[in-house]
Formats: structure tokens, sequence, C-alpha cells
């Protein structure tokens, strides 16, 4: 009953302000209609022709040493500098694009995966009666919905769950979701709806049930972010932009103007990252999309030029599937420090995040165990208390830089731009900075437009609305079906398959190797527990991934999802890429502790592993630590007081276990602490000690060792009993 009051009560407090707002949804929804109609006619506008394949990456370096000069010339292969490059070719003009990394290795794959207008930026437009603010939510939603229209097998409508816990709240939110809805007008992907407490439990029965008084569950786009990027990339090169990761700039190039005067950029010198190899590349402009690095880049124009991005850190962690359910997120509005936390289902697990500090710029963020506790706090704080939130579930975390800017043509130039800004220096170069990951078109737009007509360029107007990215063409919902009927793949890689490369999809599905079992006839897996098959790799090296770290984090996501699953795959991962790329072992070798240090230090395998060290304290009660003394002995039969693989292959033989010797190692490398080849009975209770404050989660070793024990106590029970006591 008193829910319904509060609906009734929703109702009428919003009822005046929807109305008056209603003339508004409804031009809207006029305008959309006919955007919709624009989207066809400008993807049909194309006239540059889109090959089947792209180049390889020997073909498109050939093709930046050998061409005259470009039109355009990108610099940074984010979402930005990628959807730069596909604006500037596909209105016919000769395209390159330079990124020192590989394509999505910054910002763009370290996201928090949505695809959105901004709840926050509506409320503070509402607020503070911000025009500005107004205009980024309208443009974020129109290329909302472009974005999940042009690549729907990477992108897909998610509900997200606000829960109210004071009955004043209700309205309050309520009226600024259905704002939402309205301004997205006939772009809006479903309406939000008002659940009661009894059915926003029943759908996310996770959640802290004291004092819930019910919940709002609107909608957003969510997207596999690094895979898009890749996407973006790709398509531009099918039509024709010479692309190339690894590309490095040492240098711009500049030339005298004899009609000004004055210096103009004309190009740059770069450095091939593989082969060491320099050359030029020259351009007609030069358009700088590198995100957090834009001042390196306009100082390599003006040293004296001041700096015009302010970064900001955003860190993310990675959690079971368990924490969430399979297809709702929860938003949470307002966090105990003023920032908004999401908490969503992504790729079969839960992400969290995000945070918000100011940082320096680097091309490897560090996630710190202190923003990783404040996530986990934020989410204790709406979880049931039967849900115990452990430190040790955080599989994966990783830190993204934000490139917040301060608008250089503003009069104050000290406050932050909220919008992006296009700005050209006095010698041509065109800049791109600030915006977010779903305005990345629009922002790319922007800045081809300013290009054109500042370097008097002939082309036409964008064509990429509506414009479908790599993989689309041939996706329907169903394609999975196919791979399975077809290929004899599992549904759940089929499924996978389809997601990620969409048509595409048959190509990997293609080169996958025949399993030698009954089901699944082909496609052998990277590692047991996620669907991401040795086939992925082979294609992923044509997708121009060029080192175990570029196949771990981007072409598959197993760095983001699963910390020890992506090292679990790598031996396997840098011997099909030495296969593919001709590596020498040494070569391989060096791959692998690159790849092992990105993890460490880049993807929160070093926070994790932190949680137990030398020093972890033992905090357990004595009859604990009896109890974990015996189960200790079962395996130190000698009283050494320390085990190693050949007491425990002991105790395994005894109960017909198997495991091989190098899983052995790497089981008990995890808990021997100082690394002397064997496991001290001291190490084992600070591994039983971190495991029940919740530090750590998922020991092989003590798993392991429990399960052991538990076998050996039934074997020494059942016989007798079986026998009715013996002779």
């Amino acid at each position: 009953m008193a829910f319904q009051k509060a609906v009734k009560g929703t109702a009428l407090i919003g009822g005046g302000a929807i109305a008056t707002v209603f003339g508004l949804s409804q031009f809207s929804q006029y305008r959309n209609k006919h955007g919709t109609l624009t989207r066809v006619q400008a993807a049909e506008a194309v006239t540059v022709p889109l090959t089947d394949h792209f180049p390889t990456r020997e073909q498109q370096i050939l093709a930046l040493q050998t061409t005259d000069e470009f039109d355009v010339l990108v610099i940074g292969g984010g979402a930005t500098g990628c959807g730069c490059a596909l604006d500037a070719v596909t209105r016919g003009l000769k395209t390159a694009l330079l990124e020192r990394d590989d394509f999505s290795s910054g910002t763009s794959s370290r996201s928090t995966k949505l695809i959105h207008g901004g709840v926050r930026y509506l409320q503070k437009a509402i607020m503070n009666l911000d025009l500005e603010q107004y205009k980024i939510v309208k443009e974020s939603l129109e290329e909302r919905a472009n974005l999940l229209e042009i690549a729907p097998h990477l992108s897909a409508p998610l509900p997200i769950m606000l829960p109210v816990y004071k009955w004043w709240q209700l309205p309050y939110y309520w009226f600024g979701i259905k704002l939402y809805d309205i301004v997205a007008g006939s772009q809006c992907l479903k309406s939000s709806y008002i659940l009661s407490k009894s059915r926003a439990l029943e759908l996310f029965p996770m959640l802290r049930k004291d004092d819930l008084v019910g919940a709002i569950v609107y909608y957003d786009g969510q997207h596999n972010d690094a895979r898009m990027n890749l996407a973006i990339a790709l398509t531009a090169a099918r039509y024709g932009a010479a692309t190339a990761n690894y590309a490095e700039v040492l240098r711009l190039l500049k030339t005298m103007d004899p009609a000004s005067g004055k210096e103009r950029v004309c190009g740059v010198r770069c450095r091939d990252v593989l082969t060491g190899q320099e050359f030029d590349v020259k351009a007609k402009c030069v358009i700088n999309a590198t995100g957090p690095f834009t001042d390196s880049v306009r100082k390599m124009d003006d040293r004296e030029v001041p700096n015009i991005c302010q970064p900001s850190a955003g860190v993310h962690i990675v959690m079971p599937g368990y924490y969430s359910p399979d297809n709702m997120g929860l938003l949470d509005p307002a966090t105990s420090d003023g920032r908004v936390i999401f908490f969503l289902p992504w790729e079969k697990m839960t992400i969290a995040g995000t945070t918000d500090s100011p940082t320096d710029v680097t091309s490897h963020p560090i996630p710190t165990e202190e923003d990783i506790n404040f996530i986990l706090n934020e989410v204790r704080n709406y979880l049931s208390v039967d849900v115990e939130v452990r430190r040790g579930d955080v599989l994966a975390a990783w830190s993204g830089i934000r490139p917040l800017v301060t608008d250089p043509n503003s009069k104050d130039t000290q406050s932050i731009c909220r919008n992006h800004v296009v700005t050209i220096s006095d010698s041509g170069l065109v800049t791109i900075a600030g915006g977010k990951w779903t305005t990345y078109r629009s922002m790319a737009q922007d800045a081809v437009d300013a290009a054109v007509e500042a370097h008097g360029l002939k082309a036409g107007s964008s064509k990429t609305i509506g414009l479908q990215l790599q993989g689309a063409e041939d996706w329907s919902p169903t394609l999975y079906i196919r791979l399975v009927q077809d290929y004899g793949l599992e549904s759940e890689v089929a499924q996978h398959l389809a997601s990620t490369y969409g048509g595409k999809a048959f190509e990997v599905a293609k080169i996958a190797q025949v399993t030698g079992r009954r089901w699944p006839i082909v496609g052998k897996r990277l590692v047991s527990e996620f669907p991401y098959i040795e086939a992925e790799v082979v294609y992923g090296v044509k997708e121009y991934a060029r080192t175990a770290v570029d196949m771990i984090s981007r072409r598959t996501r197993l760095a983001f999802l699963n910390v020890q699953a992506a090292e679990e795959a790598l031996p396997r991962i840098v011997d099909i890429m030495g296969k593919e790329l001709n590596w020498s072992e040494q070569k391989k070798k060096e791959e692998l502790e690159t790849a092992k240090r990105f993890l460490y230090y880049e993807m929160g395998y070093k926070v994790k592993s932190d949680q137990l060290t030398n020093s972890s304290e033992i905090s357990l009660v004595p009859s604990d630590i009896e109890r974990y003394k015996k189960r200790f002995h079962m395996f130190d039969k000698e009283k050494k007081g320390f085990i190693t693989i050949l007491d425990v292959q002991r105790v395994l033989e005894s109960i017909s276990v198997q495991i091989a010797e190098n899983t052995l190692h790497d089981i008990l490398n995890e808990v021997d602490l100082n690394k002397n080849g064997q496991v001290e009975l001291n190490e084992f209770l600070q591994l039983m000690s971190a495991i029940q404050k919740g530090h750590i989660s998922g020991s092989r070793l003590a798993v392991l060792m429990k399960s052991a024990e538990e076998n050996l106590h039934r074997r020494a029970v059942i016989p007798v009993d079986r026998s009715g006591g013996g002779l």
C-alpha cells in the first residue's frame, strides 16, 4: 500500500514537469525518425569501395613509406583516432593512421564498457540549468543509438537498476530517469520503470534488503570496448586507410608556407617499433588524437604551448559473475565521497567502477590497493549481508586515464571543459581532445570538418552515421546456431565468436583445430573456463596483433577477466604466435616475460599477490591452527616443516589422483613466498589466515589439500564399515 502511494505521489510530482517537456519530446521523436532516414542515406552515399579483407601490416607499412602525400594523417589509434581515420577515408580523403602501441592499448580498452548518455550529466544540467551539460547528454544519446546500430554484435542494451532506500528519493530519481528517456526521444532503448521492493529483490537477489523502498530500472548500452575500437580500425583499413600499430611518431615535419611566411606541419618522422626502421610520412593535414598524450604531441609542434590535458585515473575491478544477475546492472548514484559507481555484468563476470583521481600521464597506469578497496567498500554497502564481498574475489583490476581538457580558446583556461575540444595551431596541427567513448564518432566528425576547412581539403560531409563496422554486415542474433551446426563448435564458444567477430566468426571457425573428441568437433580452448579458442590467436595475428599482450588484453579479453587464467593461457598463446610470426626461442621468452609483467603491474596481479606475503599476519584461533597443522602434516609425513612437489604427488597417488608436475609446480609457487621451491608450515598458515579474512580466494593448494584430507579420511573409515569391523 505504501509503495502504491509513493508511485502515485511520484506521478503527481513528475506529471507537471513531464507535460511541459512533452512537446519537446514529440519534436525530438520527429527529428530522430528523420535522423534514421539520414543514417541510411549517409551510409549509402559512401563512394569509396569496401574490400572484403584488410591489408596485412607489412602492406600497410609499405603504403605509408611509398605514398607521396596523404590528405590526412591521424596520430593515435584509440577510439577517437580510429574514428577520425574512418571518417576521413569514407569522405574520399587519402588517409593514414599511426599508433605507437596497439590499437586501443590506452584508455579506450580500459573503460566501464558502457555506451551511455550520462544520467549524472542530465542531473547537473537540470540542477544547474546548464545548457552545455544538456547538449552533451543529447549528443551522447544520439551517438549511443548509432553505435548500437552499426555494431550490434559488439553492443547491446543493458537494464541498470537504481535501488532506492528513502521514500523521498523515489519521485526524485523517477523524474530524472524519465527525463533521460524523454531526451532520448524515439532513440530511447526501452522505457524506464519502477519496481517494488519484492520485485527488485527478485531481479537482483544480491541486493541489500534493509530499508529498501523499491528501485528504478533504466536502459543504457554496453559494449566490448577494445574489440569495438579494433572494428573501427579494421573498417577504416578495408576502406583504404593506411593504418599501422607499433608505428611511433618521433617528430613533426614542417615546411615554410610561401604565402604566409609561416611554418606549416606537413607530416611526421616515424619509427616502426617492431623493426626499428625510420621513415617520413607526408600529409597535407595532421590530426592529433592521442588522448592523455595530447600535450606531448602539441609540444612537438610548439614547445611553449601550455598544457590543456588534466588526466584523471579511473580504476575498475572484475569479480566473479555470481556477484550480479546475468542481465541487470546496478548504479550507486552517490558514493561515500560523492562519486558514481557502476556494478555491471560483463562477459559473464561482474565489473565494478570507477574511481576518479588526478594522475600523471603514463603508458602503464597501475591500479592501487586503495582504489580497489574503495570500490569493494561501496559494493558492500549495496549487497546483502549474506554475500561476503571478499578482496580475494577480485580477479582483475586496471586503471585507465581519462583525458579531461581545458579549452585553450576559453577566457577561463583553468576550468575543465565537459565536452570535447578541437583546436588548430598556428602551424596547422589539428588537435581533438576530451569527450568520451560514446561520442567518438561525433568527435571524429568535428575534427575532420575542422581539418577540411583549415587546410582546404576537397571532401564532402561526414558519412559515418549508420556506417556498419567490421563484422556487422552478416551478423544476426541466431548466427551462433549456424556455427554450432556447420562446424561442431560448443554452443558457448559459438556464442562468443558471434558476439566478438560478428559475420567474420566463420573465418575463425574455418581455421579452428579438430579436438579429437566426440564433442565439440572443433575449437580447442585456451583455458577451460573461458570460451576463447586457439584459432582466435591465429586470427588475431591477421588483425594486426603483434605481441602476447595484444592477444590477452585486446584480441581476447582474458587479462581483463581473470589475470590467473590469462597467465595460464600465455605459454600456448606465445607458441601459436611464435609459429605465425616466426619468433625465435629468445623472442618467445621475452614475450612471455613482458606479458607476465603486464599482468603483474597493470592488470592487478601484483596487488592481488600482495595479499599474501612474508609479512602477512597469522590471525587464527588456536583450534584452527591445530586443525591446519594436522592437514599440513598429512603431506609432511617426515615432519620436515615444509612440503615439496614430491610430498604432494605421494598423497595424490594414494587417492588415485594425477596432476601434471608443471601444474603442481605452479600451484605450490603461488604459496611459496620466499621462492625456495617448498611450502613451509608458516607459509601455509599465512595462506589459511588470508583465506579466512577474505583477502584470498580460489587458492588451488588450499582446495587440493582440503580435498585430499577428506578423501584420505573417507578411505580410512569406509572399508571398516563395509567389513563389519574386520576379522
